[in-house]
C-alpha cells in the first residue's frame, strides 16, 4: 500500500502541494485528476523519491520514502516502475537495450535469460518483440514509445507502477489500447497502478478509485460513480468541461 500525509511541496516562493492525503490501494488502478499545472505529476514523483517533500509522509509498504538512505531507497525503487510522460527511452539504444538495461543494471542474469525476459515482457505490453526489439525509439509511434517504457518500468516486476499522462498526445484508438494495457497488466499481474491524467474517457474506462487535486489538495476521492456523482462545485464543472463554471467557482473559493 501506498499512503500520502500531509505531502507538502514548495518550490522557490510557489507552494504546489499543500496538503495531499491519499491512500492508493493494492492491486487496484488509480487515476489522479487535475488540471495541467496543478502538480499532479509533482505527486508520483515524491512516491518514487526523485523529489523530496518540504513537510509529509510518502509511505510505501510502511517505509517513509523521504526518511530512507541510499540503500533503502535502492530497494523501494525497485518495487516502484515509473513511465514517464514522454516515454523517456534512451535515443542511442535499440528497443531491447532499453527494456533490458534495468536487469543488466540491478541483476546478475545471464544474458539468455535477459533476452528471455525482455521478449516477455515486450509481448506483455502488446508489442511483437520479434519486430520491434532491434528497432530505435525514433523507429516507433507514439503509442509504441509508450509500450516500450512501459515494458521498461515492469522489467523488475515491480509492485507498483506509476503512469505519467500515458495517454496524453495519442489518438482515441490507441489511447484505449494503452487504457487497455494498464487494465490488464493489474489484473493479470497484482501490480498496483497509479495514473496521471486528464482523460476523463480513458480514466472512467479502467479506474477503480479516481482521486482530483485542486489548489494543492485532494479534494475528492471514490470509485468512478460517486466520483461522477460528487456533489462538490469544482468536480462537476471539470466532469463537464466548464471552463467559465470551474473559473467562477475557483474565484469565489
Amino acid at each position: 500500500m501506498i499512503e500520502i500525509k500531509h505531502l507538502k511541496k514548495v518550490f522557490g516562493t510557489k507552494e504546489v502541494l499543500k496538503d495531499v492525503n491519499l491512500t492508493i490501494e493494492d492491486n487496484k488502478v488509480t487515476y489522479i485528476l487535475g488540471l495541467s499545472g496543478q502538480g499532479k505529476s509533482t505527486i508520483i514523483k515524491h512516491i518514487v523519491g526523485l523529489l523530496k517533500p518540504t513537510s509529509g509522509e510518502i509511505l510505501v509498504d510502511g517505509v517513509d520514502v523521504a526518511k530512507a538512505d541510499i540503500k533503502t531507497l535502492y530497494e523501494i525503487r525497485k518495487k516502484v516502475g515509473f513511465t514517464f510522460q514522454e516515454g523517456a527511452l534512451f535515443d542511442s539504444m535499440n528497443i531491447f537495450d532499453n527494456v533490458a538495461f534495468p536487469l543488466v543494471e540491478h541483476t546478475k542474469l545471464s544474458k539468455k535469460e535477459i533476452k528471455n525476459r525482455v521478449f516477455e515482457t515486450l509481448e506483455m505490453v502488446g508489442l511483437e518483440a520479434n519486430r520491434v526489439a532491434k528497432l530505435y525509439p525514433h523507429e516507433l509511434s507514439g503509442g509504441m514509445r509508450k509500450r516500450a517504457a512501459t515494458a521498461r518500468a515492469i522489467i523488475l516486476k515491480p509492485k507498483y507502477v506509476l503512469y505519467d499522462e500515458p495517454t496524453s498526445g495519442l489518438d482515441p484508438i490507441i489511447s484505449d489500447k494503452i487504457t487497455k494495457m494498464i487494465e490488464n497488466l493489474t489484473k493479470e499481474h497484482s501490480i498496483t497502478s497509479v495514473v496521471i491524467s486528464h482523460d476523463l474517457k480513458e480514466t472512467f474506462k479502467s479506474a477503480d478509485y479516481v482521486a482530483m487535486l485542486y489548489n494543492g489538495k485532494i479534494i475528492e476521492f471514490g470509485d468512478v460513480e460517486s466520483f461522477k456523482n460528487s456533489p462538490n462545485p469544482i468536480v462537476q464543472a471539470f466532469i463537464k468541461g466548464e471552463s467559465e463554471e470551474y473559473e467562477k467557482i475557483a474565484e469565489a473559493v
